[in-house]
């Protein structure tokens, strides 16, 4: 079971999370709370994945997520929003947000991400895409995103490319026939190489280096030497 913690401020929201990923067989809504609850919450049940409202009037969403590097297992945290232009999503995807995740995303679309997010994948939202990537990025240029990438190996480049289209561990080993193991050490070595970035980090450097699209989908499935 994929076990899953809300926080929102609103109790309406949680409650609807909560009954959309219920119906799912594979995942579990073990807790729900709000901002100020949220540190006691996570250390007492220890989930998977964590759903985090970004603006909350007691302790926001970015507060929560400095937090969780204090905690010895961190949960995949998306941030929950209602804001196409969300000025907060750099600053959160700086702090180690796994994703971004509109709250009116449809439902099936929310249990596929939370299942995505526990496998060690990322998620974003079609509409807060070109707000993440320019908070983050702050106008980095194409060269200098490539330039960071010169350092990996045809596989890892490969890999960082379906990365950047969002797939998870289990997604990019099935499309590269490769063992989810592989997988996952190939990701651990490209984050590492990029400077320690998280994995929505590796997937805006992904697309500013021009390894997403078609150029990189070709990368994705050709055959790599290393």
């Amino acid at each position: 079971m994929i076990r899953v913690v809300v926080v929102d401020d609103e109790e309406l929201v949680r409650s609807g999370l909560r009954l959309i990923l219920g119906s799912a067989p594979d995942i579990e809504v073990v807790a729900d709370c709000g901002g100020g609850e949220a540190r006691t919450t996570l250390l007492a049940h220890r989930p998977d994945v964590l759903l985090l409202d970004i603006r909350m009037p007691d302790v926001d969403g970015l507060t929560v997520l400095r937090g969780l590097r204090e905690l010895p297992d961190p949960p995949k945290t998306a941030m929950l929003t209602t804001f196409d232009g969300e000025e907060y999503l750099g600053a959160a995807l700086h702090e180690g947000a796994a994703g971004f995740l509109l709250k009116d995303t449809a439902p099936e679309q929310l249990v596929h991400a939370v299942r995505v997010l526990a496998d060690g994948g990322r998620v974003l939202a079609p509409g807060v895409t070109p707000a993440v990537i320019g908070g983050y990025l702050g106008g980095k240029p194409d060269a200098a995103a490539a330039r960071s990438v010169g350092g990996l190996t045809d596989r890892e480049q490969q890999v960082l490319a379906l990365v950047g289209e969002g797939l998870s561990n289990g997604e990019i080993a099935l499309r590269l026939h490769l063992a989810h193991g592989t997988v996952k050490d190939h990701v651990s070595a490209l984050l590492a190489k990029l400077g320690g970035l998280n994995r929505v980090q590796a997937a805006v450097i992904a697309d500013r280096a021009g390894l997403v699209g078609p150029g990189g989908r070709d990368r994705a499935y050709g055959d790599a030497r290393s």
